[in-house]
């Protein structure tokens, strides 16, 4: 049986949805979630994709000059979990408890999500898990892909540099009064106030929540009031579920992997 709807996050707390305003993002289609998801992890500054030369994950850089890390296989679940969310919100996939059944194999256009569909087309039926796995391991190629359509939107913009001399490198930097920071108000406003969240705000917010960027966003009194609606948001799509569950799988080999003794 598919998930519940995303319009349940407000309704299943008990408000009164004829007093509330509907988020912003209804029928906001210009950007895909993976888009908006990079977009998401600006914080009034720069944001700096990872260099397996220097640096693990990738970091994003506050106003404030303060520096936060996020692995980079926890981002790769999320773009995966992005794209299998756009897939279904094209009506291409669908997912139920057991499976991720193909609904129309026809090609969307967009090139950040029509290699995936193919392969699912291509392939035997699987569950989401399957897919998401399979997903993941193609998300650096869509995650420059994203950054570069970014730039070429004239959303953000891309600074070249070297580090320590001689390690080429390279930062992104919101362009003032492209919108690039609607995302993060949207989002926002969907967890500390009543609005009613539209369904792509409801994914953002699974996949945020997922590979931990509130973590590093929210402080500790902003994540605890913002708990309950990210909860409820979690329990509603069941891809974003999906995503969750397998970066803890990940996070749990790893952390065996650090307590195995080692054998000499």
């Amino acid at each position: 049986m598919p998930a519940a709807g995303p319009r349940a996050v407000v309704n299943a707390a008990g408000s009164d949805a004829s007093n509330q305003t509907l988020s912003p993002a209804e029928g906001y289609d210009i950007l895909k979630l993976v888009e908006e998801l990079i977009l998401l992890l600006f914080r009034d500054g720069d944001y700096r994709p990872g260099s397996r030369l220097w640096q693990p994950g990738l970091s994003l850089r506050g106003g404030d000059g303060s520096i936060h890390r996020l692995p980079t296989w926890s981002l790769h679940y999320a773009i995966a979990g992005g794209v299998l969310m756009d897939l279904a919100m094209e009506n291409r996939v669908d997912t139920d408890l057991d499976s991720l059944i193909l609904l129309d194999p026809t090609p969307t256009g967009d090139s950040l999500l029509d290699p995936t569909l193919a392969d699912i087309a291509a392939g035997e039926p699987n569950d989401a898990r399957f897919w998401l796995d399979h997903a993941a391991r193609r998300a650096q190629p869509i995650h420059e892909e994203a950054l570069s359509r970014l730039v070429a939107n004239g959303v953000i913009q891309r600074h070249d540099y070297r580090l320590l001399e001689y390690l080429p490198s390279r930062r992104y930097s919101l362009i003032e009064g492209s919108g690039g920071g609607e995302v993060r108000s949207r989002i926002m406003d969907v967890l500390f106030t009543d609005v009613i969240p539209a369904p792509r705000d409801v994914m953002i917010i699974c996949l945020a929540d997922a590979c931990g960027i509130f973590d590093r966003m929210l402080s500790s009194s902003e994540l605890e009031t913002a708990s309950p609606r990210i909860d409820l948001a979690r329990r509603l799509e069941l891809i974003g579920r999906v995503v969750s569950h397998a970066i803890r799988d990940v996070q749990g080999s790893i952390d065996a992997s650090r307590r195995r003794p080692i054998i000499w």
